[in-house]
């Protein structure tokens, strides 16, 4: 090893062991993620029988790249336009369980007398349960088709983002010290204020530069540029006080309203396991066997405050979000472990060193006690509930379930049009009001500074703020205009008389906003009176809002952004890959749509839906075929299935769940013989008594009998002639003939 640096020692021990570990764990059926783990305690300084790395400066630089493309790829996956389609429900379920397991952490902080910063911590990791663990576990037990398991992932996208959302207020509570309400509404301030800016101008300008260069963009491109994307936002969100995981998340978040957002995703996914796993290792590194011996009372404690917190609140809050008491029961009991996003906030605390080193030890020992429970509490729900059942009064049972009657989704939507009308005037206000506060800041710090470098300073000011003022004039025209022609501002209008003076109230409410905007830019760069600047900044709004350009640039940019925004399911919908509108209107409430990917050794490959006959063997109907870019809607009976075929299946969950089951069993089986199977090219000699002497190529059965082909015949030592299927074979020819080593074998016993 001598002259071989010590990061590459480091990394050929983690790949070498990991690799091994996560063989035997994927043998074991186990998540490959406690394997990394594992194989991190194996390689680390605490194990004093094995290798252990030279540096773990090394590594931790690598697990911090780990995690930033963890959460990359997380936000690849992640899509506001998907959590605003979930309504209030998945919300309430998310907010009841969070709430619920952070109060039990602090809990359990206190009750052993950690300090409250180890508690604060504690309960963050508490409140996360693992995404990736309890996907795994579905797929394995083959529930992911299941109705209760899309309510599951809803709740965990939630919980995912509100984990990015906790990383930073943590961050900024460890750095001040405390954790008052001021500086817990400055951070949430602070961070609503950079992710607006960063979603609306990565949303306006990334699509488009990906759409001008996609034409020079292949495999290999597309996956530097989404790195360089990526790196670069990280920075930025140092920048600006956040972590540089959470940059990640963002750029991740929109990238994923693109069309590139799967080829993306598909591209990264190689880098992503290759340094998510030197971060899962890194977890195991500072597993310490004595700090776990000697805290087996608080390991037991958060275990069990896990599986009864989660079962227990979990199953309260989706019943909460409109769920009967079984399915609510087979979702909390989902919830029961914690996973990467503890390992995430674990790391946070060690970094800004506000948490004491046992306890990383105890939350990863933790994670591994109900990262192995998990399946067995998934299995569990079902029984446990039927137990219920049977003990409880039925009289109960049904008071239980009807609390889901008072849930959101069950409450009469028809409110009017002062709540969608007022929410749209909000949301264009915060987003316009930010876009304004950025553009204002850069010019009042750098434009000020480069017009006074080009001209005398009476006349840089005054034409800073004229550049300013146009630069935002079109949000400010957006965020007064937008929206009074609507058709709820005139259905308001129109139905009543007493609702138009609240409906001029709102115009002229945005109308002083966006004057106190101009106000504030022509205050800090003219040197006139309040009453001056007052009067111009009225005049400036009133030229805004009736300039027929301004008008014109202000639509213009929407459209632009509607229009980006919208690109993905424009794709979607002309590729076939939209899913129907029907969908969420079957009147049963069991009866829903599910995807299945036609494996590439399934044995229905070749065979028509009617050969299949699903609807018969399993109640359910196909209700579209999906082929590359061709999609079936509405197949007949005559329509033959392919390997890679997406279908999309009509049924209840135990029809789908069947379906699903059958369709991994019904495959080819692997080869045990393989190595019998290579081809082989051979030399024949026909010579008397040989089964091919006077027979042609077409009598020879050659192909039918022997599975083989006859390549030429051999005139001389270099060249082959073609044989005609009429030619029948002589004594003396000499035949060059291709098949496997057992034909091959076969033919030679017989020629």
């Amino acid at each position: 090893m001598h002259g071989i640096p010590s990061l590459i020692q480091d990394l050929a021990l983690i790949l070498v062991t990991a690799g091994i570990v996560t063989l035997l764990f994927k043998k074991l059926k186990q998540p490959l993620v406690l394997g990394y783990i594992m194989a991190g305690f194996i390689v680390s300084p605490n194990l004093k029988f094995t290798m252990s790395v030279v540096d773990n400066s090394n590594i931790k630089v690598w697990a911090d790249i780990g995690v930033m493309f963890l959460l990359f790829a997380l936000g690849l996956d992640f899509s506001f336009k998907k959590i605003l389609k979930m309504g209030i429900a998945p919300v309430i379920a998310a907010l009841t369980v969070i709430f619920s397991m952070m109060t039990i952490g602090i809990t359990i902080g206190n009750a052993f007398g950690w300090s409250s910063m180890n508690g604060l911590f504690l309960a963050g990791m508490l409140a996360m349960s693992s995404t990736t663990i309890i996907y795994k576990a579905f797929d394995d037990l083959g529930l992911r088709q299941q109705q209760f398991s899309s309510l599951v992932m809803s709740v965990l996208i939630l919980e995912d983002v509100l984990a990015i959302v906790m990383m930073v207020v943590l961050t900024t509570i460890a750095k001040g010290g405390s954790g008052d309400g001021e500086q817990m509404l400055s951070s949430l301030l602070s961070i609503v204020f950079f992710l607006v800016l960063w979603f609306v101008v990565g949303l306006f300008f990334i699509p488009i530069f990906l759409r001008k260069v996609r034409a020079l963009i292949n495999d290999e491109v597309l996956l530097i540029v989404a790195l360089a994307l990526c790196c670069g936002m990280a920075v930025c969100a140092s920048w600006a006080g956040f972590s540089s995981a959470f940059g990640s998340f963002v750029m991740g978040s929109i990238l994923a309203e693109t069309i590139e957002a799967k080829k993306i995703e598909k591209l990264i996914e190689p880098v992503k396991n290759l340094f998510g796993a030197i971060f899962f290792v890194s977890v195991g590194m500072l597993v310490d066997i004595q700090v776990v011996i000697s805290q087996w009372l608080p390991i037991l404690v958060i275990t069990l405050a896990i599986i009864l917190g989660q079962s227990i609140f979990g199953t309260f809050g989706f019943m909460l979000s409109g769920q009967t008491l079984k399915t609510a029961m087979r979702c909390g009991f989902s919830l029961a472990q914690i996973g990467e996003f503890a390992f995430i906030i674990a790391s946070l605390g060690l970094s800004l060193g506000v948490v004491a080193d046992f306890l990383y030890p105890v939350v990863v020992t933790v994670s591994v006690i109900t990262t192995f429970l998990t399946p067995y509490m998934i299995r569990g729900a079902v029984p446990i509930y039927n137990s219920i059942e049977k003990h409880l009064p039925m009289v109960w049972i049904r008071r239980i379930n009807k609390i889901s009657d008072i849930a959101p989704q069950n409450v009469d939507r028809s409110e009017g049009n002062w709540k969608p009308l007022l929410t749209q005037m909000a949301v264009n206000v915060l987003i316009y009001s930010v876009l304004t506060i950025a553009i204002t800041s850069i010019m009042l710090t750098f434009g000020e500074d480069f017009m006074a470098s080009l001209m005398p300073s009476g006349i840089a000011r005054p034409m800073c703020a004229l550049i300013t003022v146009l630069l935002v004039a079109p949000f400010l025209r957006a965020m007064v205009m937008k929206k009074n022609k609507s058709e709820e501002f005139k259905a308001l209008w129109t139905s009543s008389r007493h609702n138009r003076a609240p409906l001029i109230f709102t115009i002229i409410a945005r109308g002083m906003l966006a004057i106190m905007y101009v106000f504030y830019i022509c205050n800090h760069l003219l040197y006139y009176s309040d009453a001056i600047i007052i009067c111009i900044a009225i005049a400036a709004i009133s030229a805004i809002i009736y300039s027929r350009s301004m008008k014109n640039s202000s639509i213009r940019l929407e459209r632009l952004f509607i229009q980006n925004l919208r690109s993905k399911d424009i794709a979607a919908r002309a590729s076939g890959k939209k899913r129907p509108l029907f969908e969420g209107r079957l009147l049963d409430r069991d009866i829903h749509i599910s995807e299945f990917d036609v494996p590439q050794d399934s044995l229905w490959a070749g065979k028509t839906l009617a050969e299949l006959n699903l609807a018969k063997r399993f109640g359910i109907h196909v209700s579209s075929i999906q082929r590359g870019r061709q999609h079936i809607h509405i197949p007949s009976g005559g329509d033959m299935i392919f390997p890679g075929d997406k279908l999309r299946a009509i049924g209840t969950d135990e029809q789908l769940t069947l379906l699903y089951s059958v369709l991994q069993q019904e495959q080819c089986p692997d080869d045990t013989e393989i190595e019998q199977h290579e081809m082989h090219l051979r030399r024949f000699a026909i010579r008397e008594g040989s089964m091919l002497l006077g027979k042609s190529l077409i009598t020879s059965e050659l192909r039918d009998r022997y599975n083989c082909m006859l390549v030429g015949l051999e005139e001389g030592h270099d060249n082959l002639t073609t044989v005609s299927p009429t030619y029948k074979f002589e004594v003396g020819d000499i035949l060059w003939i291709v098949g496997d080593d057992i034909d091959i074998r076969r033919l030679a016993e017989v020629i």
